[in-house]
């Protein structure tokens, strides 16, 4: 069991997936600190001074903060919509890459493609 566990933390996909996870949590402090120290600062002047973190109501002994929830929004929509555009550069850039591979011809394809061209113009010199 230990060795079934050691080849499975050791494959490749694992530590992809781990350095991720990692870079993830970075790329949330930042997104957090973007939102809660810029963006949500700037709107607050917009709605009059409002500050998100402070808004709340009391139900009973229950404190309701929804200035922080509206924040966690904002951090939300901003993470989904930075990784919208690495993805979205990312496929951009695969497509071009494949578009390369496409166009690279083998040795083969290139003679079965000056073959094909020969027979295409012989036969319209036959029609002629």
């Amino acid at each position: 069991m230990l060795k079934e566990f050691k080849e499975f933390a050791l494959r490749g996909n694992v530590l992809d997936l781990a350095v991720g996870v990692i870079i993830g949590a970075a790329f949330g402090k930042i997104v957090t600190s973007l939102v809660n120290d810029i963006i949500m600062p700037l709107i607050g002047l917009l709605l009059a001074g409002i500050d998100f973190k402070d808004l709340s109501f009391t139900v009973g002994d229950a404190t309701v903060l929804y200035g922080s929830f509206i924040q966690t929004i904002v951090d939300f929509l901003i993470v989904a919509f930075s990784i919208f555009l690495f993805i979205r550069f990312f496929n951009r850039f695969k497509r071009k890459e494949e578009e390369k591979e496409v166009a690279v011809l083998s040795k083969e394809e290139e003679i079965l493609t000056e073959i094909r061209d020969l027979l295409k113009a012989q036969a319209v010199k036959e029609r002629s």
